[in-house]
């Protein structure tokens, strides 16, 4: 029944503050519900004076239990609903009664509108009376109150809510070139698009200026996602926006720019770069969002244990070049940082000279690319050299006279980390070989290549089970046992935003120089590729194949990111 209005607003309940039985503690609960063991909920009641924490959240902790089974014992405990919010939809319009801090500090999201004067609020901890009496004022509406998982209650909530974000740099007065509504308009536009794409976690952010509106996309898990679109009107203010932060000139419209800047995400430093494009109906920006807090140590890559021991094998020799190899955004950098921070153990000196500087490591000598002062991958490399170095990652090998000089110093005593933008591990080969490199310095010179690529991980919260074809077997050299292979097709659920995917893994593929003689002269890209498949390399189809029967991530998806040579023989 509808509650009696006032003048504006509806007459606010409070919401009915849960009363916990005294004969239904929550310990009890988690046991009888095999959620828990006795002795375990009593180590943990021993605990709570000493770490001041709940009991629930010392259980989780020790992973004794789970935040959903915490969650259901608390909803039967004070005879409120469990709310599965992996499962259920949330309302954008009663997400909107409730502010992005207070949602965040109460850890409560408004799940729906039970009637028109009535909102359900998903709590993390229903016996807060703190918590239900603040809800009551912040909504403006009478609430009812369920239970969810604490997990499942942060993930919503940074879904829902944008998050906000600081730029270091303070914009100069744009009143020469759009209207003061307009500027005002574009910061808050470009900060509302990097702190989506974030909450996303997207790599890239593309704004394609067509003839009615500007198109907006994420790549997602490396694959483009449509957007709402931007109205026209804000499309050069957005530019002009973008230029500002990247320091770049607004004033020029006609001639490619790039640049990058800087911005703060819950106090976390975020990189980006910018790339302006001039395009027909006005200049294409497209925005690379890399967040520094992102490198992982070398047993995080999903290498296959036989794969990581050539590698680290590779890299724990006193000289030589260790190459990897892939396209723009396949991880290349990450797999070298995995590898190079291993590396720093403070007995060696470690420099590098890389366009940007993308992580921050302790103690190594860290110099940048800058173009406009000369300062190029092979001068820098040149000075590197006379510094002392024993171990030296070049961020790119672009040009002869940089290929020239790494090849050199790998072959004088230095461990070179390097990358090249090659579709495979044997077409760096003959990209080297068409730099200038002299062939028979490669196979003395070069310890190992890797060739990599970023599959979407599929989702495990909806994932579905399925017996291959013998089609599909045969297609991907899958090798029957005898017994029934299991694999794994993507569905789609509200944990993936109906995509099926969730995360990205990386496919490796590692050739070593070693041994394959005199085709590393003069044989072709095909002929070398054959013979590393001979002596035993894996390719990136064949690690694909391997996470697809691990389960973490489909054939579609593998075919898709590694092609199959056999169409263009």
């Amino acid at each position: 029944m509808k509650q009696p209005r006032s003048a504006d607003r509806w007459v606010v309940e409070a919401p009915a503050i849960p009363q916990a039985s005294p004969a239904l503690r929550l310990g009890e609960l988690l046991v009888r519900a095999g959620h828990a063991t006795q002795e375990q909920v009593n180590q943990a009641l021993e605990l709570q004076p000493l770490l001041h924490k709940r009991l629930g959240e010392i259980l989780v902790e020790k992973r004794w239990s789970t935040p959903r089974a915490i969650a259901e014992a608390l909803a039967e405990q004070c005879g409120l609903e469990f709310v599965d919010l992996t499962q259920v939809a949330v309302d954008p319009r009663a997400t909107g009664l409730l502010q992005e801090g207070f949602a965040i500090g109460h850890q409560a999201v408004p799940v729906r509108f039970l009637d028109d004067n009535n909102v359900q609020v998903a709590v993390a901890d229903p016996t807060n009376l703190n918590t239900t009496d603040e809800l009551r004022l912040a909504l403006g509406v009478n609430c009812t109150l369920a239970v969810a998982a604490a997990d499942a209650l942060a993930s919503t909530i940074q879904r829902n809510y944008r998050l906000t974000i600081a730029v270091t740099d303070q914009a100069p007065e744009l009143d020469d070139v759009i209207d003061e509504s307009m500027a005002d308009g574009a910061l808050d536009l470009v900060n509302d698009l990097i702190g989506r794409a974030v909450n996303a976690g997207a790599s890239d952010i593309h704004l394609n200026p067509q003839p009615r509106d500007v198109m907006v996309r994420f790549r997602v898990d490396g694959v483009l996602r449509d957007q709402a679109p931007i109205d026209k009107r804000l499309q050069n203010a957005a530019a002009a926006r973008v230029k500002v932060m990247a320091q770049l000139d607004i004033a020029e419209k006609r001639m490619p720019q790039d640049g990058s800047f800087v911005v703060y995400i819950g106090g976390n430093a975020v990189d980006v770069r910018a790339a302006i494009l001039p395009t027909k109906h006005g200049e294409q920006v497209v925005l690379r969002v890399l967040q520094r807090e992102t490198k992982l140590e070398l047993p995080q890559l999903g290498m296959s244990p036989e794969m990581e021991n050539v590698f680290m094998r590779a890299i724990e020799q006193p000289h030589g070049a260790v190459i990897s190899c892939g396209p723009t955004g396949s991880g290349k950098t990450t797999t070298l940082y995995a590898a190079l921070d291993r590396l720093n153990d403070g007995l060696r000196a470690i420099a590098t000279i890389e366009d940007p500087v993308e992580y921050q490591l302790p103690g190594v000598m860290q110099t940048e690319v800058h173009a406009k002062i000369n300062l190029t991958f092979s001068r820098g490399l040149r000075t590197i050299l006379r510094a002392d170095p024993e171990v030296i990652l070049v961020g790119e090998i672009r040009d002869e006279e940089t290929a020239k000089i790494a090849i050199q110093a790998a072959m004088t005593g230095h461990l070179v980390l390097t990358t090249l933008h090659t579709n495979d591990a044997a077409s760096a080969i003959a990209r080297m070989r068409t730099l200038g490199v002299d062939p028979d310095l490669l196979a003395g010179s070069i310890n190992c290549i890797v060739s990599q690529r970023l599959a979407r991980r599929i989702c495990m919260h909806c994932r579905e089970a399925y017996e291959p074809s013998q089609e599909q077997q045969m297609s991907m050299n899958l090798i029957s046992t005898g017994s029934t292979l299991t694999l794994y097709r993507a569905a789609g659920c509200l944990q993936c935003g109906n995509t099926g995917y969730s995360g990205r893994v990386a496919l490796y593929e590692l050739m070593p120089v070693h041994g394959l003689g005199r085709v590393l002269l003069d044989g072709s890209t095909d002929e070398i590729f054959e013979a590393a498949v001979a002596a035993g390399m894996r390719t990136l189809r064949d690690d694909g194949v391997r996470q697809s029967l691990a389960g973490v991530t489909t054939l579609e998806e593998v075919r898709r990111i590694t092609g199959d040579r056999r169409l263009l023989a």
